[in-house]
């Protein structure tokens, strides 16, 4: 049995070296569906990792009191189709004070500026930096991690001592190759000491992670005195099984500081980032399936090129054909030998697909900046579909050569 199929093997591919022109086109048509669906589903692959990787950082125990919820809708004005109260200092102070559910940790904080200029010695930067007011637990809520230096401290937030963490692209804008600990620079005429740097968090969705200044939130009041200032709490729970009861507790601490009563709807939001992450991971799978439905129509096309292909070999193989039936070979042995060429050329096909479907994966996810990550799904996909075009591309094909009569073969011209 197995010399016979590896017998098969050799008369197949010396039938695809006989015809090698053939045999590329044909590989190539193969390799286009092959890749028209890894390609696609590498990058799908590449976004939503990068998705995972941003908000993931978060934690899956985060939740946050907004303004509004992150997937907030709006009319066809733009406007949004709930008007609720921003949420003033006092109300996030009294929340903060009065939430005591077991193991979390409340923090708050407000984006100062998003248009400052930070200013250390000569140097300085465009005014493009984020100016955030935060307290001492705001890093660890927020998923940040301080790689050179400190986190604030109590104290700190405590007695508004002038002390910033930043972002770690200054890193390359003032300092160069200095060591930034401890450097005192300048916001808005504010002398701040820097006391950490934050890891490097990249781009989200194109704003920059990386080109923040965190001060204590007291001193961020007295420097940026604007009207209608929106506070961001953020709670984070040590264990994620107790984060649906966390939850329920804040929205009803929450709806006492704003005095509602038992029957008035919420005017505030509580959003998980566990909620976001699946909300936009949803979206993703519209594109996986979009992916799939282009990948496949693809590929009918190749399959029906290929069993064209592979009748025409047929004809024109059929006094070969005639020839190894008189020699003795059976119908079973002919049906192989065609169905082991249309099965190698099949597979030539798919790994030649695959390995350009993700190079062009990656050089698309590198273009637009997310994580490429080996879409192992797509590989195995593609050799599972490359290997099913073959056998049906192939049966037809095979099963006419073997129930061809050899002696109407041997006649042929």
């Amino acid at each position: 049995m197995f010399g016979l199929l590896k017998e098969n093997i050799k008369i197949a591919l010396g039938s695809i070296r006989a015809q090698l022109l053939r045999t590329i086109l044909t590989v190539l048509i193969i390799a286009i569906g092959i890749w028209a669906l890894v390609g696609i589903l590498t990058v799908v692959s590449a976004l939503e990792n990068t998705i995972s990787n941003d908000f993931a950082s978060m934690g899956s125990n985060t939740f946050t009191i907004n303004q509004y919820n992150n997937l907030t809708r709006s009319n066809g004005n733009g406007e949004v189709e709930k008007t609720n109260p921003i949420i003033t200092y006092p109300e996030a102070k009294a929340f903060k004070e009065n939430f005591k559910y077991p193991l979390t940790s409340t923090s708050i904080s407000f984006t100062a500026s998003t248009t400052s200029q930070v200013k250390y010695e000569e140097d300085k930067t465009d005014p493009s930096v984020s100016i955030v007011g935060v307290d001492d637990y705001f890093i660890p809520n927020s998923g940040l991690e301080v790689v050179n230096g400190r986190n604030f401290t109590g104290f700190d937030i405590a007695n508004n001592t002038y002390v910033c963490v930043l972002g770690s692209d200054f890193n390359k804008i003032l300092f160069k190759d200095l060591n930034p600990i401890d450097k005192i620079i300048s916001v808005r005429g504010a002398k701040f000491k820097v006391i950490g740097i934050l890891k490097e968090k990249g781009s989200t969705f194109g704003n920059s992670q990386d080109l923040r200044v965190l001060i204590p939130i007291q001193v961020a009041r007295t420097l940026f005195t604007m009207p209608s200032i929106n506070y961001r709490t953020s709670v984070m729970v040590d264990k994620k099984e107790l984060l649906n009861e966390a939850v329920d507790n804040a929205e009803i601490e929450m709806r006492k500081v704003r005095k509602l009563s038992p029957i008035e709807d919420i005017n505030f939001a509580v959003s998980r980032s566990d909620d976001l992450i699946n909300k936009i991971l949803d979206i993703t799978q519209y594109l996986g399936l979009s992916a799939w439905v282009i990948g496949i129509i693809t590929i009918f096309g190749s399959s029906i090129a290929l069993m064209n292909i592979m009748l025409v070999s047929v004809t024109e193989r059929t006094r070969e054909i005639g020839v190894r039936k008189a020699l003795g070979a059976t119908k079973n042995t002919i049906a192989m030998q065609f169905f082991m060429e249309t099965l190698i050329i099949g597979q030539l096909g798919g790994i030649i697909g695959t390995i350009i479907g993700i190079l062009s994966g990656y050089a698309v996810a590198t273009l637009i900046e997310f994580e490429f990550a080996i879409p192992w799904l797509a590989i195995i996909a593609a050799f599972i579909v490359s290997f099913l075009v073959a056998v049906v591309s192939g049966s037809y094909p095979a099963l006419k050569a073997a129930k061809l009569d050899p002696i109407e073969a041997l006649r042929y011209e």
